[in-house]
């Protein structure tokens, strides 16, 4: 099912399945700024990364002793959520419980609450994690929206610019099965500090920027007119596309990574993991601002 939230300025489409945003469209120009899903680059839209965020060793980890097989990104974002009722005409709110179906692959109850305000041309994107179990919880969540790069054409050498708000930044690097290496690389800015997006710009796949480097990312035209923005407090951010002839580029705000290479211990000791004792709550969300509305 799709719902929707617009006001004078935009509208933005959500699907129950995966709590996912469908399209982020300007009501007066017609200007769609979401990647709409093409499954000829990249199916996906705008997906919620949850319990993981990329991949584990092996496609397996380890809880409470015992060994579980996921999937790249966790299993949310193909999961069906319910919307929730009476919320505010400006938001939009999902739930997913865990069930039997969900234990079999990750053995702690929780509730994922993922939320959305429209704000004149800011949208927020928030999550709220609950753990429902008598044990301890650990857990990964970030997001992965991708947006349509303006005016694309596979001929350019330069597609547009990403700006950050941090400088010398260091990027780790995916080795093999998609988990993380002890290689790390300085992330190419030009003279002006931005990111241009062109064919080796994710040569080795995502540029994975940790530490807090950076809080916000700004997607630039190829005349580096702004496009959007994100702010956010997660301590990664991935930016990602998925070669050189995508017309679309991916930010994506992360409260976790992938393993590194041959991690084999306890889902709880992960390099970036967060964890909730019994009835607690995780509160996180980040905005996307549009900047030529």
């Amino acid at each position: 099912m799709i719902q929707c939230i617009e006001n004078n300025l935009l509208r933005v489409e959500v699907s129950t399945f995966g709590a996912e945003v469908q399209s982020i469209t300007d009501k007066r120009t017609g200007c769609e700024y979401l990647w709409h899903g093409d499954p000829a680059f990249w199916k996906r839209r705008s997906p919620v990364l949850f319990p993981i965020v990329g991949s584990v060793w092996d496609g397996r980890f380890k809880m409470d002793g015992k060994e579980y097989v996921m999937s790249q990104h966790g299993f949310a974002r193909d999961m069906e959520f319910e919307p929730v009722a009476d919320t505010p005409d400006d938001e939009l709110w999902y739930r997913l419980d865990a069930d039997d179906a969900t234990l079999a692959l990750y053995p702690r109850r929780f509730t994922l609450e993922v939320g959305y305000r429209l704000t004149g041309e800011r949208i927020t994107v928030m999550w709220r994690v609950t753990n429902r179990d008598d044990r301890e919880m650990s857990f990964q969540i970030g997001a992965h929206p991708a947006f349509n790069l303006p005016d694309f054409r596979k001929a350019d050498s330069v597609h547009g610019y990403l700006a950050v708000d941090g400088r010398d930044l260091t990027s780790e690097v995916i080795g093999k099965a998609g988990c993380v290496g002890s290689r790390t690389k300085a992330v190419t800015t030009d003279s002006e500090s931005m990111i241009p997006i062109e064919a080796s710009t994710f040569a080795d796949d995502a540029l994975i920027i940790g530490g807090s480097q950076v809080r916000r990312v700004s997607l630039l035209d190829k005349d580096r007119m702004p496009v959007l923005t994100l702010f956010f407090s997660a301590p990664y951010v991935g930016l990602w596309a998925p070669g050189p002839e995508a017309p679309f580029v991916c930010i994506e705000p992360w409260y976790g990574r992938a393993d590194a290479e041959g991690f084999e211990g306890d889902f709880a000791s992960r390099e970036v993991v967060n964890t909730l004792a019994p009835g607690a709550v995780f509160d996180a969300s980040y905005m996307i601002i549009i900047d030529n509305v």
